[in-house]
């Protein structure tokens, strides 16, 4: 058996505005520790396949500073879409692109390049149970995250009948709920929507062949190349495309302080934080300040007597907000006058 890493690096993104531009976005950025999120996606999955075997999808006008941050992932392991297509349509390329280099016994671990990951070790070993999974049943199997409080801003997953040690069937998907209906389908058991996927390649394209029109005349074409695929899917996600039409899913539990790192206020997670529970980073000083998120890139910031605040600095530029509306920066994006949306 041989196994693949592919890693989701595309997006471009405005919830770290202004820090992230469509040339550097999120991905691209040292949000949690000194290395930009993707360099930590790849290095946390190095020992589980080498960089030949690692394939990166993103968008054309990364390839370059993607090439330049991974200089060991061979420059064709960069799939540069064409086009935003959707989930599904990426990773199928993927895998029918493991299929004509490996075979469709070969093995596909897939996650997304701006996550942060406390625990790198207890990560990888859910990978292996739910690549374990995924060969002995010919399944497609989902890593659920077990939610460490009732957010509405992930989907849930509902474990079903189990079928193996630790292993269970996915009785059904849930949209992002609300913070109500989160709550109750914690108390029940229910796991994060992470969006970690594990198959064979084979099983993976027989059920976009079988399940997803959007995608799957698409794959016919694919010996057109990139461009041709691309021009010829419809955009859908594989949540929606696949796994929720498949009667071959199943989801394996996960807890290794997963967080999706949404939003400036969600740095006050995963970032190392004080006595006082501030997430600092850059040149700041802080007196009597409690629960805030600072990022001081490039200037000085001072906080004396306020909590809960969210404070980016990017050259000239300063932003203030809390935790909960740093959520929402596509509104004050849209607000701004037109020379300052890019600072």
């Amino acid at each position: 058996m041989s196994r693949w890493v592919v890693i989701l690096a595309g997006g471009v993104g405005s919830r770290f505005w202004p820090l992230s531009t469509p040339e550097r976005p999120k991905q691209l950025l040292p949000l949690v520790t000194e290395q930009p999120l993707l360099m930590e996606a790849a290095s946390r999955l190095v020992s589980l396949a080498p960089p030949e075997r690692t394939l990166i999808l993103t968008n054309a006008g990364l390839v370059p500073a993607i090439a330049t941050l991974l200089p060991d992932v061979p420059r064709e392991n960069l799939i540069a879409e064409p086009r935003p297509a959707g989930t599904a349509a990426a990773l199928a390329w993927a895998a029918a692109e493991i299929v004509r280099r490996d075979g469709a016994d070969a093995t596909m671990l897939s996650v997304h390049a701006d996550w942060s990951i406390a625990d790198a070790e207890g990560f990888r070993t859910a990978l292996l149970r739910a690549e374990d999974a995924a060969t002995t049943h010919a399944a497609l199997v989902t890593v659920g995250v077990v939610p460490s409080r009732p957010d509405p801003g992930f989907g849930y997953i509902a474990p079903g009948e189990t079928v193996g040690e630790g292993v269970r069937r996915v009785e059904r998907f849930v949209e992002k709920p609300d913070r109500q209906r989160a709550a109750a389908m914690l108390a029940q058991g229910y796991l994060w929507n992470s969006g970690i996927f594990v198959w064979r390649v084979g099983d993976f394209l027989e059920e976009i062949r079988a399940l997803t029109p959007e995608v799957a005349p698409a794959l016919d074409a694919a010996g057109g190349g990139l461009e041709t695929f691309f021009g010829a899917v419809q955009s859908i996600a594989v949540d929606v495309g696949v796994l929720e039409r498949s009667a071959r899913v199943l989801v394996v539990d996960g807890d290794f302080g997963w967080d999706d790192v949404g939003t400036w206020g969600a740095l006050g997670r995963v970032r190392e934080r004080d006595a006082r529970g501030n997430a600092v980073r850059g040149n700041a000083h802080l007196l009597d300040a409690n629960d805030c998120v600072v990022h001081a890139a490039g200037s000085r910031v001072v906080l004396y007597g306020v909590s809960d605040l969210v404070v980016v600095t990017h050259g000239a530029l300063t932003v203030v907000t809390t935790p909960d509306r740093s959520a929402d920066l596509k509104s004050l994006i849209e607000s701004l006058p037109a020379d300052w949306s890019r600072a």
